[in-house]
């Protein structure tokens, strides 16, 4: 016995014919009077009276008829609370952003999850990828983005776009006049990269060896620190175009593009199955991809987004 076949016996009982029942639920007669009587040998009594007129529920089909009835009833509420649910998913959503994206990403990301996802509390964390990675696998996070990320088990990611890597330095830097500089090149002068094993550090190190240069540079894992060193002129920095707007926008750094080649890293927007909150994750993940597909649109997000738009294709 399934729900099918309650469905199809509530409609003939209420029809009182085989044929009407039939038209109504749009499937051809013959196999609705083989459900009926697969149902009723299942069951092993008769539930249906025939007779010139169409049919009628026998005594016990008439109980029968008060019980499907109630568990079909029982079944769309339950589908009408679920689907509410997901329209309207609400709990605590913890999510990770990388320190080079978060200056940026933060706020629209909280302005937009405030207006479109209300009933969410929305729990940041800041932190180098790769240790956002780590949170992730260990279920502490439930949403991240992430550059590079490693694949694992349990997750769900949707690659959103390729970002070109950028070198920073003081406005009156030699360098800052310069329209590019060659990827060899640039070792030639004091460089700060965060430190092994994160993901900037690996992605530099990668394209290094496949050119045959070595990359000698200071480790520092503190973005507000390697932004000092920059705007000082005692190093150069290595990151993304939006990492570094702000200080931008103010004159303090100036961005030399790399070429020859050109370092670059994928971002994704990946989502744990180990979640607590499936449906508030899921929902996060979605603004999440959507705000940054609009700003990559608008020219905020220096990027390339993967395919011709990357929204809000998480699962």
């Amino acid at each position: 016995m399934d729900l099918r076949q309650l469905k199809y016996f509530v409609q003939i009982a209420e029809s009182g014919n085989f044929s009407r029942a039939a038209e109504i639920l749009r499937i051809a007669q013959p196999s609705l009077s083989q459900q009926m009587k697969n149902l009723e040998e299942e069951l092993g009594v008769e539930l249906l009276m025939r007779h010139a007129r169409g049919v009628t529920p026998s005594e016990l089909g008439q109980q029968f008829y008060d019980h499907a009835r109630r568990i079909l009833e029982e079944v769309d509420r339950v589908k009408d609370q679920v689907r509410s649910t997901s329209l309207n998913p609400s709990g605590r959503v913890s999510v990770g952003l990388p320190t080079s994206a978060c200056r940026g990403l933060g706020l629209p990301l909280i302005s937009a999850m405030a207006e479109q996802q209300p009933k969410i509390a929305l729990h940041v964390v800041e932190a180098m990828t790769g240790y956002l990675d780590d949170l992730l696998q260990a279920g502490r996070l439930d949403v991240a983005l992430l550059y590079d990320h490693k694949a694992f088990e349990h997750v769900a990611w949707t690659e959103m776009m390729v970002e070109d890597l950028m070198l920073f330095t003081a406005p009156d830097h030699p360098l800052a006049a310069k329209g590019a500089i060659a990827f060899r090149d640039m070792f030639a002068w004091p460089i700060v990269l965060p430190g092994a094993p994160n993901v900037m550090r690996t992605v530099i190190e990668q394209f290094a060896a496949r050119n045959d240069v070595e990359p000698i540079a200071t480790a520092c894992d503190s973005l507000p620190t390697i932004a000092r060193l920059v705007r000082s002129g005692r190093a150069l920095g290595v990151m993304p175009h939006f990492a570094f707007m702000d200080e931008m926008a103010r004159g303090e750094m100036v961005a030399v593009p790399i070429l020859d080649p050109t370092p670059s890293w994928r971002l994704s927007v990946v989502v744990s199955q180990r979640s607590m909150n499936p449906r508030g994750s899921e929902a996060v993940a979605k603004v999440m991809a959507n705000v940054i597909a609009e700003m990559v649109e608008a020219g905020t997000w220096r990027a390339k987004l993967k395919g011709e738009k990357a929204r809000a294709s998480v699962k």
